[in-house]
């Protein structure tokens, strides 16, 4: 199924596919910075949301896209994690009980409100409001659909970020996965942790038994995207430990390596930032300890030709 009720053309149309019975995935081409996925499941007396969107615009053109499968209202919102992408348009949502980790809630209020430069290129927000989750959880929650389970659970380490959780609907072996997983995309770690995503991956998700996974960004997938963010994440591992064996910075060893099979990834300065926290955790730091989330940023725009990061939200 293809909404096409919205006005968003630029890097490309926004889609609605069914991925299973009422189960529906929002799919924001291209899955670059601040163009994330959502989802919906849709019950006879209302609609469960996973996720919002970054801007006004784009969740408005969301919401228009749930119309158009079905007249119920969303009555629940899960956020999978705090990061704006996610959450900012959360404020769109009157009525909806909004749900996710407690670290959810006070990552949303610790960021703040957008912004954009120096970091991206511009964006029109609109007029934005911050909503955090007001139910909280600590490990997880069950929310139903008439009858059907979803289970929402926090993976218990910091991974692509300190409050990464996934939607698992059993019945179905649908799997939202949040920003764990991006198909096409470059993993981003520098708020969490490279050997916490590894055990994510490993310990909690891989052993659903997946069948169909909504990431984070990107496509819709079958459980092979967990293998693939795997491998990447081990990459960024074997590419810190040589490098800062050598003696280099994240800049300089993101500017040498060989991408290779990741050639192909969007965001390729992500690199930079990930291997700031690979240095981090290579000298003992936990899994999410505060680094220098600015100068690993700066190091990206530096890879990036000192240019902002290109966002098309």
């Amino acid at each position: 199924m293809t909404s096409t009720a919205h006005d968003i053309t630029t890097p490309g149309r926004p889609r609605v596919e069914e991925v299973a019975d009422g189960i529906h995935a929002y799919i924001q081409p291209d899955g670059t910075w601040w163009i994330n996925n959502t989802g919906f499941l849709v019950g006879r007396k209302g609609v469960v949301s996973v996720d919002a969107c970054a801007t006004e615009r784009r969740t408005r053109a969301y919401q228009a896209a749930i119309g158009a499968v079905t007249p119920q209202p969303v009555r629940t919102l899960i956020n999978t994690h705090h990061h704006g992408d996610h959450t900012f348009g959360n404020y769109l949502f009157a009525g909806a009980t909004i749900v996710g980790h407690e670290a959810t809630r006070a990552g949303v209020r610790q960021w703040g409100m957008p912004w954009d430069e120096p970091v991206w290129t511009k964006v029109d927000w609109g007029e934005v409001e911050l909503a955090p989750p007001f139910l909280t959880y600590r490990d997880g929650v069950t929310v139903w659909v008439d009858d059907l389970r979803c289970e929402v659970t926090h993976v218990g380490t910091p991974a692509h970020t300190t409050n990464d959780s996934v939607v698992w609907v059993p019945d179905r072996k649908v799997l939202f996965s949040g920003d764990l997983l991006f198909n096409g995309g470059t993993p981003f770690l520098l708020q969490g942790s490279v050997a916490g995503l590894v055990k994510a991956l490993e310990e909690v998700v891989k052993p659903l038994g997946a069948e169909t996974i909504v990431p984070g960004h990107g496509p819709v997938a079958g459980p092979q995207v967990i293998d693939d963010v795997l491998s990447y994440a081990r990459f960024v591992q074997r590419t810190a430990a040589e490098a800062k064996a050598a003696g280099l910075t994240p800049l300089e060893a993101a500017r040498q390596t060989d991408l290779g099979e990741f050639a192909d990834l969007k965001d390729a300065e992500r690199l930079a930032g990930n291997l700031h926290r690979a240095y981090a955790e290579l000298d003992g730091a936990e899994p999410g300890a505060e680094i220098d989330v600015l100068a690993a940023i700066q190091d990206m725009i530096t890879f990036n030709g000192g240019r902002p990061l290109t966002c098309y939200a």
